[in-house]
C-alpha cells in the first residue's frame, strides 16, 4: 500500500522544497513533478557544482559494443557535450566507434583499452560504464575515485556488497553516480505513477510486472585462445580468470553466473524498479523464486523461466521472466500493472490505461519520453550537483531486488529479509553469495 507521508518525504528529497531554477519540467501534475534538469537544492553529501549549461562536458565511455555505442550516439544528441574518451578491450569495436563518434563530432576522442587510463585524463568530467555486469560497480568506484561523475548501465552491481560500496563510494567523493534505468524519466511513466499517488486506483497492494522474449540458444562453447584483437585479460577486470569460450562474446556473458545476473538482472531491473518506485518501497522480508532451464540444453546458467515474489509486507511485487516465450500478459513483452481496490493501471513504454473495479477502460495516455531525457537530467546534475532521477541509492535498493531473487532461484528456497536495510537473516549459505571472488589487486574498496 502506497504510504503518502513517506513518499512526500521521498519526493521532497529528490526535488527540493525550493522553486525549480530553470529546469525543464515533465509529468507536471502535482504529485510526483520531477525536473529534467534537477531541483534547486543539492543534496549535503553531493557538490554543488554550478556550472553554466553551456558549458561543455566532457564524456568518457567505457565498453563499446551495442549499447556503449548506443549510448555515444545519445550523449553526443545532447547539448554541449563532447565525448573526450573511448575505451574498450575489442581493437575493432574500439576503431569502428572512433571513426564514428569523430565523423558525427568532427574531433577525435582519445581510445584506452584500460579505464585505469581513460581515468587519468583530467579533460574528461564523467565516466559511462556500459561495460558487461561484473565490472559496472568496480569501474563506477575507480571513476568516483577518480574525480568523475558517473552514469553506469544497469544493474548497477554484479553483487549486494558492489552496489553498497558503490553507494559508498559516490558519498565519500561526492560524485553524480546515476544508473541507466531510463524510465525513472519518462515523461508518461511520471504521470502515472502520479496518479497512483493520488489514488486513482486506491490502496495498492499487488504489482505484477514482466518481460517476454524468444532468444536463441547459446549453443556449446569451445575453449580456445581469445581473437589477437580482443584483451581477455582486461575483460574478465576484477572477475577470476577463466577460460575464453568461443560462445561467450559479445553477448552471452549474461547467462553465465560467473559474469552476469541472468534475464532478472538484465531487465528486470527495468520494471521492479518502477514497482517499488511507486510504491514507495525500500526492502522486502521475504524473496522467494522459482524456474528452471526448460528451452534448450545448452551452456546457459541462469534460468530461461523464472517468477520471483517479493513480500514487502503491505505489498507483494512479483517479477516474471520468460526467455523462451515472446507473450506476456495481453500480449506484450514488457510491463507492470498495478492491482488497486478500485481498479488496475498498467504501466508499458507504449503509455498507459486505468481500468476500474470492473475492468472498464476509464483512461487512456501515450507513452511519451525517452533515453534522452535521462541522459539530460544527468548531466544537469554534473552541471548543479543535484541527485539524478536515478541516483546510485536508489540505484542499489532496486538492483538488490534482483540480486535476492537470484539468490533465492540458485538455493533453491526462500530468503527472509531485514526490511530495515535489505540485508539476509538467518541463512549463513545465502549470506555468502553476498559478495564475491576477485581477481587479485582488483578488489574494490572505498
Amino acid at each position: 500500500m502506497i504510504d503518502q507521508a513517506l513518499y512526500r518525504r521521498q519526493f521532497l528529497q529528490q526535488t527540493g522544497a525550493t522553486a525549480l531554477c530553470g529546469a525543464t519540467l515533465i509529468g507536471s501534475s502535482a504529485g510526483v513533478t520531477r525536473a529534467v534538469a534537477a531541483s534547486c537544492a543539492p543534496a549535503e553529501d553531493t557538490p554543488s557544482m554550478n556550472r553554466s549549461p553551456n558549458e561543455s562536458i566532457v564524456v568518457g565511455i567505457m565498453g563499446l559494443n551495442g549499447r556503449g555505442g548506443a549510448l555515444a550516439d545519445s550523449f553526443m544528441a545532447q547539448p554541449n557535450v563532447k565525448i573526450g574518451g573511448l575505451c574498450d578491450v575489442d581493437q575493432r569495436v574500439l576503431a569502428r566507434t572512433a571513426s564514428s563518434v569523430t565523423n558525427k563530432q568532427g574531433t577525435a576522442p582519445s581510445t584506452y583499452t584500460d579505464v585505469r587510463k581513460m581515468l587519468e585524463d583530467s579533460a574528461i568530467d564523467a565516466l559511462v560504464v556500459a561495460a558487461p555486469n561484473h565490472w559496472h560497480a568496480p569501474a563506477t568506484i575507480l571513476g568516483c575515485q577518480a574525480g568523475k561523475h558517473v552514469y553506469v548501465e544497469k544493474p548497477c552491481s554484479y553483487t549486494p556488497r558492489e552496489g553498497e560500496l558503490a553507494v559508498a563510494a559516490a558519498r565519500k567523493h561526492k560524485r553524480v553516480v546515476c544508473m541507466g534505468n531510463q524510465r525513472r524519466s519518462f515523461a508518461s511513466f511520471i504521470d502515472a505513477i502520479d496518479k497512483l499517488r493520488q489514488g486513482v486506483i486506491g490502496p495498492i497492494h499487488y504489482v505484477r510486472t514482466w518481460y517476454n522474449a524468444r532468444r536463441p540458444s547459446v549453443g556449446t562453447g569451445n575453449v580456445v585462445a581469445p581473437p589477437a584483437e580482443l584483451n581477455f585479460e582486461l575483460w574478465q577486470g576484477p572477475a577470476p580468470d577463466r577460460p575464453y569460450l568461443d560462445n561467450l562474446l559479445h553477448y552471452n556473458w549474461h547467462w553465465y553466473w560467473h559474469w552476469g545476473n541472468g534475464e532478472l538482472g538484465n531487465n528486470g531491473i527495468h520494471s521492479l524498479d518502477v514497482a517499488r518506485w511507486a510504491l514507495g518501497l525500500d526492502y522486502p522480508r521475504q524473496v522467494t523464486a522459482t524456474g528452471g532451464r526448460y528451452g534448450f540444453r545448452d551452456d546457459q546458467e541462469t534460468p530461461d523461466t523464472m517468477m520471483v515474489s517479493y513480500d514487502f509486507g503491505s505489498a507483494t511485487i512479483t517479477w516474471e521472466g520468460l526467455s523462451c516465450s515472446a507473450y506476456g500478459p495481453g500480449g506484450s513483452g514488457y510491463g507492470l500493472s498495478f492491482h488497486g481496490a478500485e481498479g488496475t493501471l498498467v504501466l508499458q513504454d507504449s503509455g498507459y490505461k486505468i481500468l476500474d473495479g470492473s475492468n472498464k477502460e476509464v483512461a487512456t495516455a501515450a507513452g511519451s519520453g525517452g533515453l534522452g531525457d535521462h541522459l539530460a537530467n544527468f548531466l544537469a546534475c554534473v552541471r548543479s550537483g543535484d541527485r539524478p532521477n536515478s541516483d546510485i541509492e536508489e540505484a542499489h535498493k532496486s538492483t538488490l531486488l534482483c540480486h535476492l531473487g537470484n539468490i533465492a532461484y540458485r538455493l533453491g528456497r526462500a530468503l527472509k529479509i531485514d526490511p530495515r536495510n535489505g540485508n539476509i537473516v538467518g541463512d549463513e549459505q545465502a549470506t555468502g553469495l553476498w559478495s564475491r571472488e576477485y581477481r587479485k589487486g582488483w578488489e574494490p574498496t572505498v
